[in-house]
């Protein structure tokens, strides 16, 4: 956790129930589909970097919010920041970024947003999340990647 949080008191919502996947008979030999579900159950785990709950606790990210393009190997992730001001905006998208870019296939292009009106630096935040040459420059930062690793590391809780 950082020192002087910036929302030292975020409101925690309650976790939905884990919905049980069924397996198709076709599912090992057709080509892998993704879907809404699938994606928000890479993500909604991640760690908030100011405090020990997931993006899901704090509803930072919603199923709702996702969205799949299976056929155009598209994913949009639009998340809202717990304040306005959250200067941990851009650390959250890039968690957001790694964890999918491990966990889905190479084919995907991925997209994260921030939620339209909740931050006060939006467009630079989206515009810096968005750019393979920024996210590359953040990823060659060890103390970023530390603090990435950290966020997505399970709990076994």
């Amino acid at each position: 956790m950082v020192p002087g949080l910036i929302n030292a008191n975020p409101v925690i919502y309650e976790k939905k129930e884990r919905r049980v996947r069924s397996v198709d008979d076709n599912e090992y030999t057709a080509a892998e589909c993704i879907d809404q579900l699938e994606v928000f159950d890479h993500i909604r785990d991640i760690k908030d970097p100011e405090h020990p709950y997931s993006l899901e606790e704090l509803k930072v990210i919603t199923e709702d919010a996702i969205e799949v393009d299976d056929k155009l190997s598209y994913v949009r992730v639009t998340f809202t920041p717990t304040v306005e001001h959250c200067s941990m905006a851009t650390v959250i998208g890039l968690c957001l970024r790694v964890k999918l870019m491990r966990s889905l296939p190479q084919r995907y292009k991925v997209d994260i947003k921030v939620a339209p009106g909740t931050h006060a630096t939006e467009a630079a935040v989206n515009k810096q999340l968005n750019d393979k040459e920024r996210v590359a420059a953040a990823l060659e930062n060890p103390n970023l990647v530390d603090m990435v690793d950290e966020c997505l590391a399970p709990t076994y809780a």
